[in-house]
């Protein structure tokens, strides 16, 4: 497509008048791109003044820039056509959506799957090969479960949720609408409850479930632990990554964001837009507060105040553990010169 085209499409997101007037400077579209993999045809972005050097190496023949003048007087120098927006990295996130649609196959059950008869079946809903629903199990309309999917009695599932292949929903579950599931991901697994007795570890049995509200996103192989009692849930519009562990009973408000290999002790409760990077780890009943960020491997001991940032392990504020890390790479030189002080001490 042109590229006026995709300007028009992703309006009202672009500034207006963003496209530059000259009219060999609307290129055909073909694709999107990397900025330094871009070839010609392809659309691209520069999130900022920090990338402003690829916009003469690059071969794109559009670019999403932001609010930045000399950005945008380069990329005309160069003759790459431009539009731009406060937003440059959303912008192109949309722009992504006109080239690509992920796979969705058309309604219809797989002759394979085993559906128990007391299951309730919504519209124009996908059910793909060897997929097994137990009883009592109600799924909304235009539902997608790819190959290999179990649900376990009693489950909900909202209108417009996609279960990848060999997700695995336990009992009593709920799950919103516009939900995503993917490969491997189990959802209302047993919670790790053992009480301890002279002769060993005593069961006890987790009678909970697990709620996971709309537009919540599951990674591979992630786990969500149903409880004893009660129940763990995930809010809204919350996404995790790959291999995230959540423990019976947490509480996640909406908009948080957890990267790979998070791993949440019992009874955690997070605010809203809280952001754990990858192999976060947070004990058990800790409290983070919204806003709250915690960088990659930060070990989470205690409550987390509402906005704040914080690293290390166990974890301390941001600004502190970046002083002490430009300490740490000069410890072998601070430790001469201290031996050397102490020969002239002698």
């Amino acid at each position: 497509m042109k590229f006026q085209e995709i300007v028009d499409s992703l309006h009202p997101l672009v500034t207006e008048h963003s496209l530059t007037t000259n009219s060999e400077n609307n290129p055909e579209i073909t694709g999107v791109a990397a900025v330094n993999e871009a070839v010609t045809g392809n659309l691209s972005y520069i999130e900022g003044p920090k990338f402003a050097a690829m916009i003469g190496k690059t071969a794109a023949s559009a670019l999403i820039l932001p609010h930045d003048e000399a950005l945008q007087q380069q990329a005309t120098q160069f003759g790459i056509a431009w539009l731009t927006t406060p937003e440059p990295r959303l912008t192109f996130a949309h722009a992504i959506k006109l080239f690509y649609r992920p796979f969705h196959p058309a309604p219809g059950i797989h002759p394979t799957a085993v559906i128990d008869p007391t299951a309730k079946i919504g519209q124009d809903v996908f059910i793909g090969p060897h997929v097994v629903i137990q009883e009592g199990v109600t799924i909304g309309d235009r539902v997608c479960l790819h190959g290999n999917v179990v649900i376990y009695p009693d489950v909900t599932i909202g209108d417009r949720t996609i279960l990848h292949a060999n997700c695995t929903i336990h009992e009593r579950a709920q799950i919103g609408s516009g939900c995503t599931i993917h490969s491997g991901a189990v959802i209302g697994s047993e919670g790790f409850g053992f009480v301890p007795t002279p002769d060993g570890w005593f069961k006890m049995e987790q009678s909970g479930y697990v709620i996971l509200e709309d537009g919540v996103e599951i990674g591979c192989n992630s786990a969500v632990d149903r409880p004893a009692v009660g129940t763990t849930r995930i809010g809204r519009n919350s996404k995790l990554d790959n291999l995230v562990h959540i423990a019976h009973n947490c509480q996640i408000d909406e908009n948080c964001v957890m990267a790979a290999q998070v791993g949440l002790a019992g009874g955690v409760t997070l605010g809203k837009r809280v952001i754990l990077a990858g192999q976060v780890g947070v004990a058990n009943q800790a409290r983070i507060g919204d806003g709250a960020i915690a960088t990659a491997q930060t070990g989470i001991p205690n409550d987390v105040a509402a906005g704040e940032i914080v690293s290390s392990s166990p974890a301390v504020p941001n600004k502190l553990y970046l002083k002490v890390s430009a300490i740490y790479k000069r410890l072998p030189e601070m430790y001469q010169t201290l031996k050397s002080l102490q020969k002239k001490l002698e």
